[in-house]
């Protein structure tokens, strides 16, 4: 597999190419010329399909403003969608096929489409059919392949080439070198996509249908988000028109999370995908408390639930009088028996509490109009509308089936003890009951200091009385510290599409996180899911995932450790100091020396201290979130919201103090395991107090 890099590093790209292909071809001698004048005409090409996108005078096709406006809007996503990224790769490959398929073609494969004036494509887009076995095709199964080739690029513009003859006995199976140093190239800012990089295990989800759920298990480095990410990509791809209706959503554990990857499917031509957290998705009321670890638990269990859905329904009341209906000078009587059939009947069909309110006028009604028939009259659906406005009907259906406020039914559950009993009765313990119940009666829901467990109660109340809109798909990252009912949240907005979920259950870090993958996708309603794994490590190097996978058998016995791809020797350092503060400056003095991103992990207590020492230090830091720049590319991380990120280089501050900040040894454990993991090219661990016994 003979590797090309004729030319060292290069100026970047124009934004904005060159109108044309050089006049002068490149001699055949000169392959990379020829794949640099590809691009060139390639990025030409793109530009003209923008331009005639903005050229488009749409006065003569729209019928009306709302026509105009719409119309105007897709354009607008359109060009953007056409954007040239100066320094994103237009292609990153090629396949030859051989002479007896495809009829010899060629194909560039790249992030996008772009065709020339005659509609002749340039560059394939990756997620069509015929990419598909730039990732999948060996020598043990070429695919029709004779040539796969792999680009190399600095700054935007090609420097190299790879290639790799896939029907040549005499070429040995190699590591591409190319590929190996695009996954360890140095990374300053947010995440990016792994489209040139998607190995085949990574590529088969990534492709799998849009009918079903998929739930990836995944450790660290194992890319289970960028694969999450490109699978929205290629369902958006494939299923453009059914999402474009249904919509879709990306669920992260936190918005510092969601600042890293938001810039992923950008760059993929993907601009209508929304990102969330599960805590903005249920936010009905503004959260200012906090609950303790026993009562989150005990609101976070899906037992809660039945509680809600008993507490719902008790607003029913049976009625026990007759009603009448005056309509002129004649009077209706329904009996209080007839009513109850009714009533019963919505309840036995178990409809929601607000679409039953919804459909009890009409029903009693409906019993009204049979009398009418009875009496020798012909009412018609005029009719009956009016009778179920009828005030004496309006008055029955409000004190036998009242309007429900979510919100205040969750806070007379907290707060009302001999509510709560009877309602969770042979659900909760008499111990559960008293850990959730607030120390003193309130009296409005504008006065609570809700938790965030309190507003996913009032999410699932709100459920219970109308029903809640279902996206086509939903990808849920980080999915392991969800609770049972954060799962049933984010079930809701999937429940007729389908989701792709993400996570490690060794990276668990709440009290309620999760035991195992098939309870959680009980709770989010896919019980069918198929359950992936990824167990090779591409990111982080394996002296450090060695280290760290030490705690494995401590907190999370039985899972398989990552086997990581990568060697990279002198990667770990792990020293003993008496001066703590000052060993970190220096440490992170000494990283920025390298290039690409620094995180300084610490317990969330040690941050103010270690704020402090980088200040008096006169060493310029970000927080999580902040987009790092070549100037400033040192982030002071609270290890609370390290999980997902990653870095080239980390600094880990006291891991002992990570430990004894979480509320038991597991969870301390694993939020220790989820710092260690955040390195990409190397890790150094400070500590002034002894090391956890578990790391050995």
């Amino acid at each position: 597999m003979p590797a090309h890099a004729p030319v060292p590093d290069v100026t970047p790209a124009p934004a904005v190419p060159p109108a044309a292909p050089p006049a002068t071809p490149p001699a055949d001698g000169d392959p990379l010329g020829r794949e640099r004048a590809h691009l060139t005409a390639s990025r030409a090409a793109l530009r003209a399909m923008r331009e005639d996108v903005e050229s488009l005078d749409i006065k003569d096709v729209t019928a009306n403003w709302v026509n105009a406006v719409v119309l105007g809007a897709q354009i607008e996503e359109r060009i953007k969608a056409l954007a040239d990224l100066s320094h994103t790769p237009l292609f990153f490959g090629r396949l030859d096929y051989l002479p007896t398929t495809q009829e010899g073609q060629r194909f560039y494969i790249g992030r996008r489409h772009v065709h020339d004036a005659v509609g002749d494509p340039m560059v394939i887009d990756w997620r069509a059919p015929v990419s598909q076995p730039f990732y999948r095709a060996s020598r043990k199964d070429p695919q029709d392949v004779g040539l796969r080739r792999r680009f190399g690029y600095t700054g935007g513009e090609l420097t190299a080439y790879e290639d790799e003859h896939l029907t040549d006995p005499a070429e040995a199976e190699q590591t591409s070198k190319l590929l190996q140093a695009e996954i360890e190239r140095p990374r300053v800012g947010p995440m990016r996509d792994i489209v040139a990089t998607i190995q085949p295990e990574q590529d088969e989800i990534v492709r799998s249908g849009l009918s079903g759920t998929v739930c990836v298990q995944g450790g660290p480095g194992t890319g289970k988000t960028a694969v999450g990410l490109h699978r929205v990509a290629y369902l958006l791809y494939a299923h453009r028109e059914r999402l474009a209706r249904t919509g879709t959503l990306v669920v992260g554990p936190n918005r510092s999370f969601l600042h890293y990857i938001e810039q992923v499917l950008p760059a993929l031509g993907e601009l209508e995908v929304k990102q969330s957290t599960v805590d903005d998705l249920v936010a009905h009321v503004e959260v200012r408390g906090e609950d303790t670890a026993a009562a989150a638990v005990v609101k976070g269990d899906a037992r809660m639930a039945e509680v809600l859905r008993r507490a719902v329904r008790s607003h029913v009341t049976l009625p026990t009088e007759p009603l009448m209906v005056v309509r002129g000078s004649r009077r209706w009587r329904v009996p209080a028996y007839e009513l109850e059939e009714i009533i019963r009947e919505l309840m036995d069909r178990d409809v929601r509490y607000g679409a039953a309110r919804d459909a009890l006028p009409q029903r009693i009604a409906h019993a009204v109009l049979v009398r009418m028939e009875q009496a020798g009259e012909a009412p018609d659906d005029r009719v009956q509308d009016a009778v179920a406005r009828n005030a004496a009907v309006k008055a029955a259906v409000k004190a036998i089936w009242p309007a429900v406020d979510p919100a205040k039914l969750v806070l007379r559950l907290l707060s009302d003890a001999e509510f709560l009993a009877v309602h969770a009765d042979g659900v909760l313990t008499a111990e559960e009951q008293a850990s959730i119940l607030l120390p003193k009666a309130l009296r409005s829901v504008k006065s609570a200091k809700w938790s965030a467990a309190d507003a996913v109660l009032i999410d699932e109340a709100t459920d219970l009385v109308q029903r809640t809109h279902s996206l086509g798909h939903v990808v849920l990252d980080e999915a392991q510290d969800l609770s049972p009912m954060q799962y049933r949240a984010v079930g809701r907005r999937c429940s007729t599409g389908s989701a792709t979920v993400l996570g490690d259950l060794a990276q668990g870090t709440t009290p309620w996180a999760t035991a195992s993958w098939a309870e959680a996708l009980s709770h989010l309603g896919k019980p069918e899911a198929a359950v992936e794994e990824l167990t090779a490590g591409f990111r982080v190097p394996r002296e450090v995932i060695a280290y760290a996978s030490r705690l494995l058998p401590h907190m999370s016995p039985g899972l398989a450790p990552v086997s990581s791809v990568r060697e990279n020797p002198g990667s770990l350092s792990v020293r003993a100091v008496s001066d703590l503060n000052e060993a970190v400056v220096a440490a992170c003095r000494q990283s920025l020396t390298r290039e690409g991103s620094i995180g300084l992990i610490a317990a969330d207590t040690r941050v103010p201290a270690l704020a402090a020492a980088l200040e008096s230090a006169d060493l310029p830091y970000l927080a999580p979130g902040q987009e790092t720049t070549p100037d400033t590319r040192l982030t002071l991380v609270p290890a609370s919201l390290a999980k997902g990120l990653e870095y080239d280089y980390v600094v880990l501050d006291e891991p002992s103090a990570l430990v004894t900040a979480e509320p038991d040894e597991r969870t301390g454990l694993r939020r220790l395991y989820v710092a260690l993991t955040r390195a990409v090219s190397g890790l150094t661990v400070l500590h002034a107090e002894p090391l956890p016994v578990q790391l050995g």
